[in-house]
């Protein structure tokens, strides 16, 4: 597997105990920090049989709440702004980084931090302006951007430094600013593990087919760069076939999106492979007739569950993975770090990029479904 993780992370505590931290005894239940404080301050939120597990190890280590230090640390307000997409039934990746924001939101609530949301349209900037006003007229503590539309961004980032309010950036990495990092994942070698992993599919130097919506590389310079890191792959090959790409206006089934790939798929007979370098390959499935699919070897990003189920009936061969309810999680952890203990973190924080077969699917982001169940 191609990628790095960044481990290693400790929060503050407001605790005082004997011998054993929470970390250690989140180590030793095998939970989360914040799984363990939810049970000190009796909130909810986790299973009958985790919480039996945890009162029986806090106990065995004589484990007590500090009260003096719990106060001094709840006087520590900080105001965390997060300008995130929205997403939907239809579009539904943004849901991922949605959750382990929330996730980290909670766990984090005790030490001060406050983490509120600005959800924009992703296809509109003027959503996005929008809510970036509105955001700044909070006056937070420090700003975690999803920076889909860069010339919005350039304007609005530029207030926050005036004001000197950091920010951070999730999921897209751009260059030519000021943030503090960038959480998320290395596209570039993720387009280029893609090329890779299309050209051991075939015994042979083969065609291949790019396909991907003029909006996603007008705006989103993660898609942009998985394209060129999936082309790189291939020039460095000295490959005699050269990948082919096909712009839509829109990834959906309508009549045109389905007929301008069954047009192009037609002229290019020869073409075996098609990489789609964003979340949406199941409308790309979709668009092609069934009797068709198993002509063609697919890849494309993102364990969403119609990819994950396309992976599963094995329409698509390979889902790349970019972690995005770690990204999401990480980021706040990231940030309550840098409130709570002044530790400046690392230029760019990449997490693992992992390959999704139809066998090892079903394991990935555990931590995601633990939540949603109510469990972590």
């Amino acid at each position: 597997m191609v990628g790095l993780r960044i481990t290693g992370i400790h929060i503050l505590t407001a605790w005082s105990i004997k011998m054993v931290t929470i970390k250690d005894i989140a180590r030793e239940a095998q939970v989360s920090e914040g799984t363990v404080d939810r049970v000190l301050h009796n909130r909810g939120g986790v299973s009958k049989q985790t919480e039996t597990k945890i009162k029986a190890i806090l106990k065995k280590h004589n484990f007590t709440i500090n009260p003096v230090a719990s106060a001094l640390a709840s006087k520590n307000k900080y105001h965390i702004a997060v300008l995130i997409p929205k997403f939907s039934d239809t579009d539904i990746f943004w849901k991922s980084p949605y959750m382990g924001i929330q996730k980290a939101a909670h766990d984090y609530r005790s030490f001060g931090i406050d983490v509120r949301f600005y959800r924009f349209d992703q296809y509109d900037s003027r959503s996005y302006e929008n809510h970036f006003k509105a955001l700044l007229r909070t006056t937070p503590s420090i700003v975690l951007v999803v920076p889909l539309f860069l010339k919005e961004t350039k304007r609005f980032v530029g207030e926050l430094e005036q004001q000197s309010i950091p920010y951070m950036f999730l999921n897209i990495d751009v260059q030519g600013f000021h943030n503090m990092t960038f959480i998320g994942q290395d596209s570039y070698t993720a387009g280029y593990l893609a090329g890779k992993l299309m050209h051991s599919i075939f015994s042979e130097d083969t065609n291949v087919l790019i396909i991907h919506s003029k909006h996603n590389t007008s705006v989103n310079q993660t898609v942009s760069k998985r394209i060129e890191g999936f082309t790189d792959f291939f020039a460095k090959q000295h490959f005699k076939n050269r990948p082919l790409i096909l712009k839509i206006d829109a990834f959906n089934t309508s009549k045109e999106t389905k007929a301008a790939i069954t047009t192009f798929l037609k002229k290019h007979p020869k073409v075996k492979g098609l990489f789609i370098p964003s979340s949406r390959i199941n409308i790309i499935v979709d668009c092609i007739a069934p009797a068709l699919l198993k002509h063609y070897r697919m890849i494309g990003f993102d364990n969403t569950p119609k990819n994950i189920e396309c992976l599963e009936n094995e329409s698509v061969s390979f889902l790349i993975s970019q972690k995005p309810f770690d990204q999401g999680y990480e980021s706040i952890q990231v940030m309550a770090d840098y409130l709570l203990k002044k530790k400046i973190p690392n230029d760019k924080i990449y997490l693992p990029i992992d390959i999704l077969t139809k066998e090892n699917v079903k394991y990935n982001e555990r931590n995601e479904l633990l939540f949603e169940m109510g469990n972590l």
